[in-house]
């Protein structure tokens, strides 16, 4: 099935390069008028679906994999104690499309735990046999405890139906938040890769650091996904990506294309789309970064 967005992707002539003459043809098609398909299901190609908060469809190599699933609907769980906008329900928005269009894939990433990224709507709706791939064994035992029966640990070598995925390291938060918050835990990211595809690099929730870096430098992505609505605890510096951190990551790889994510969907994510579109406008790296709103696939 086949949706038309309601604002179609434009890309610049940097970013149509970036990611190749799908994109370039489909910007160039919305540019005459004409219709520009996203599709919710396998698409032809490598894309990249934005479906709410941090949660991905991405399908690559031929392989459907939805990251981070967080299917309740929309004002289901109280905002997170001790954050900013702690009143608000989350999720803030409803899901773009069909809870049956996102979970017809072939395996699951989840990044880690909260309940932001894998929440009690996804544990009943996702089919027991689905294979999910968890960052760690403590992670793969508590998602086996809920029924699933195929549950594999990523590593920095893993193997999905010729898909090769790399586990990479974040960091949720300044040392110092760590130290305070326990409960954020540990966190990773994942590199896709395969022979004659761009690289993608799905950073996670994470802060700007030297896992970040070193994962850019050991991967050299083409592109890279960034959770950026950088989240706030109370009283802390943000425990995801803000503006920032954004451009360092542009910094340290000028040449990718830069996709963010994990926006205007739960109560402590602060920074709006169009406030990080007008900063990457100001600092002068808009051609290099993309913001999907909720429902739109890129071709990656």
């Amino acid at each position: 099935m086949l949706r038309n967005n309601d604002t179609p992707t434009r890309l610049s002539r940097r970013q149509a390069l970036k990611l190749g003459a799908g994109a370039f043809a489909a910007s160039l098609a919305a540019g005459l008028g004409l219709s520009t398909a996203r599709s919710w299901a396998a698409g032809t190609g490598n894309t990249l679906t934005q479906v709410r908060n941090a949660t991905l469809r991405i399908n690559y190599g031929g392989v459907r994999f939805l990251v981070d699933p967080l299917l309740a609907d929309k004002g289901t769980y109280p905002g997170f104690e001790g954050s900013a906008n702690s009143e608000l329900r989350n999720p803030l928005v409803p899901l773009p499309m069909p809870v049956d269009h996102i979970l017809d894939v072939d395996a699951v990433i989840v990044t880690h735990l909260h309940s932001d990224h894998w929440d009690d709507a996804a544990k009943a709706r996702l089919p027991k046999s689905m294979p999910i791939l968890a960052q760690n064994d403590e992670d793969a035992a508590v998602i086996s405890g809920s029924g699933f029966t195929d549950v594999r640990v990523l590593t920095e070598a893993t193997e999905f139906n010729g898909v090769r995925l790399a586990k990479t390291a974040g960091q949720h938060g300044t040392d110092d938040t760590l130290r305070a918050i326990p409960p954020l835990g540990q966190v990773c990211g994942v590199a896709f890769r395969q022979p004659g595809a761009k690289t993608l690099y799905l950073a996670g929730d994470t802060i700007w650091n030297s896992h970040v870096e070193k994962a850019i430098t050991e991967h050299r992505p083409d592109v890279i996904v960034l959770n950026a609505g950088k989240a706030v605890m109370t009283g802390f510096p943000p425990i995801i990506m803000g503006e920032a951190d954004v451009l360092a990551v542009h910094r340290a790889a000028p040449d990718a294309v830069l996709i963010a994510s994990h926006m205007e969907a739960i109560n402590h994510c602060v920074l709006t789309r169009a406030e990080l579109r007008a900063f990457s406008e100001r600092e002068g790296f808009a051609s290099s970064l993309l913001i999907p709103a909720d429902g739109e696939t890129l071709r990656v």
